[in-house]
Parts: structure tokens; sequence; C-alpha cells
């Protein structure tokens, strides 16, 4: 009799087509009013013997039935999921927007304008790593060990590397100093990239980007640096008589220094770039500390240079109003649509920088 059962709760799980199916044939085989579980309750009634050997059997049905229904269970939820992975199959070759062109992110663009500006004037790019150690970040560039700027509040300081503290660079001067520890003069490179500082509003981000010009030889002085920031500054806002004023000021790591202004106009809640007899200041630069120069092997008894750096998203926000410096980061594409650019319009001195 019990083998007739076997055989029938055998086939009975092998045919169910569904998991609704498969539980069915389990609650009619063990659950509590299920064919075996009668059986069992049948036991009280046998002799002793007869019990022991009855229920040997039963518990032993039980137990093949039970692992019949899980290896079908497991069968059948294996061929559900492929049967929903299949319906739900996207191609991923296929645009997701009915979009057919996209756009270039106004930083990328600004940097790709600098670029293009400062190649004319025989700039190369230099690059660095975003994680940086205090001798490159601080140290070489002449910052005095209670500098305010090697400060928690200011600084993405890293968990300590034995020897060596690691930091997300603060600026890339990181990029100038490496220049001059594995290159001779004459140098003259500009260092684009990514840069980190402890600040977030309108006009501060966490994550922003500078880029930074050195130029080091036997000859150069700060009327070539003038020359170069004038050049570049009328180049970059498309005005021909763009003012530039350069007011005294103080950078560890150049002496004299300067922080650059350019003219505009502030009237009715818009800024207007060119000569209107207001400033707006833009940038800081100066000559080459000594320092700096003997902490990266340079001889300051016969070389001398200049360094400038900018903010990136400052000056794209000048050029083209956009009001909050945050909304670079927040990856809105109807933003990304507005303010973006045409792929593949690579900027030059030549044919323009936009178009």
């Amino acid at each position: 009799m019990l083998d007739a059962l076997k055989d029938e709760l055998l086939s009975l799980v092998n045919a169910a087509a569904d998991l609704p199916a498969l539980d069915e044939v389990r609650v009619n085989a063990l659950g509590k009013k299920g064919r075996i579980t009668g059986f069992m309750k049948e036991l009280g009634g046998l002799s002793p013997d007869e019990r022991k050997e009855r229920g040997q059997a039963l518990n032993a049905l039980k137990d093949e039935i039970a692992a019949a229904l899980d290896a079908r269970k497991a069968e059948l939820a294996a061929a559900h999921m492929k049967a929903r992975l299949e319906a739900e199959r996207l191609d991923v070759t296929l645009p997701v927007r009915p979009e057919t062109e996209g756009r270039i992110h106004p930083i990328t663009q600004t940097m790709d304008e600098m670029v293009a500006i400062f190649a004319e004037m025989g700039f190369s790019v230099a690059e660095g790593p975003d994680i940086e150690d205090d001798f490159h970040n601080f140290t070489a560039l002449n910052f005095p060990p209670g500098h305010p700027a090697r400060d928690m509040h200011d600084t993405f300081y890293l968990p300590d590397a034995g020897d060596k503290r690691m930091l997300l660079r603060t600026h890339t001067s990181p990029v100038q100093v490496r220049t001059m520890l594995n290159s001779k003069p004459p140098i003259r490179i500009i260092a684009p990239g990514r840069t980190y500082r402890s600040d977030y509003d309108m006009t501060h981000t966490p994550m922003f980007h500078q880029i930074e010009g050195l130029v080091i030889d036997e000859a150069t002085n700060m009327g070539h640096l003038k020359g170069c920031l004038v050049e570049f500054c009328r180049a970059f806002f498309d005005v021909d008589d763009l003012p530039l004023r350069f007011r005294p000021s103080f950078f560890p790591f150049t002496e004299p220094s300067a922080e650059v202004d350019i003219g505009c106009l502030r009237k009715g809640g818009e800024l207007k770039l060119g000569n209107y007899g207001d400033w707006l200041e833009i940038l800081g630069c100066g000559m080459v500390h000594p320092n700096v120069l003997e902490a990266c092997g340079i001889d300051s008894t016969k070389y001398q240079g200049f360094a400038f750096g900018m903010g990136v998203e400052r000056v794209a926000m000048l050029k083209y109003g956009i009001p909050d410096l945050r909304t670079f980061f927040e990856a809105d594409l109807r933003w990304l649509k507005h303010y973006g650019f045409v792929p593949l319009d690579i900027p030059n001195i030549a044919h323009g920088l936009t178009r």
C-alpha cells in the first residue's frame, strides 16, 4: 500500500506545473489532513512491533516525498526566474531617452578652452595623483607647520599610512612640485585637475577643479606673468579690451604675490565683463618662491619663474552665466542640455573657443 502511495505522490510531484500546484501536492501529502499524516495518526492503534515497523516505513516515505518536493520546487523556481528574465530583457544597445545627441559638460568644455589657449603660448599639460602626501601638497610649497591650510577643517586627511600623512590634494600645485622634481628647467606647464576641500555652499563644493600654470627659466619676470594672464583672460572671455588689475597679496609659494581682478559692470542684478570701472577677482599668481625652487632641487640663484592658479568652475560661471556652483555636480540632464556643448566641437584659437 505504501509503495503504491509513494509512486502516486512522486508522480503528482513531477507533474506539478508551477509552484502553486506543487504546494497543493505538499498539503495533500504532508499537511495536517494529508494522506501520509493520516497514516501516521493510525499508528496508535497498532501493537508495539507493528507500530515500530510501520512508523519507520512512514518516516522514510515522508522524507522521500519531502526531498522530492524540495527538488521540484528548486526546478520550478529556476524556470520561473528564467522566464521572468526573458520577459524583462532590455536591449542595452538602444538609447534610453529620445535624445540623439549628448552634451559636453561645461567644466570639460572650459578646461578644453583653457588648454587650447595656453597650448598656443607653448604650455604643455601635466597631471598628478589626487591622493598626495604632506610634502608635495604643503611642505615643498613653503607652507609652515602651523599654516591654517593644513587644518582638518580645510583638508581631507586619510588614515595613517606609516611615515607619510596622506590627503586629498587641496590644489593642483603638487603637480608643479612633481614636475620640478622630475624635470630640468626650462619648464612651462599647466596643471588642470580635481581638488578637494571641506566646504559646501553656493560658491564652494568639497570637490572642484583648478588649473595652474608654471614657468621656470633663467629670464622670466613679473612682466612675462602679466602679459601671459592678460592675453589669456582676453582670449578666454573674448573681450579684446578687458582690463586686468594686479593687487599685492600673499601666498606661501610665491613672492611677490598678486591677486588678479578683471573689469566688470554690476547692474540690475547682472554681471557684464569689460572696461566698465568695476572689478572682480578671478585668480592668484606670483613669482615662484626661492624656497619652493630649492625644495624641488632647482638652483634659485640661477633660475626663477612664475606660477598662477584659478578655479575652473568660477571662470565657467562668469563666462556662461551659471549662478550656482552646486549645479555642476547634480547630474541634472535638463541643466546639462541647457548649459552643455555640442560634442566633438573641440575648442581652438584658430576657429574659436565656442561655436
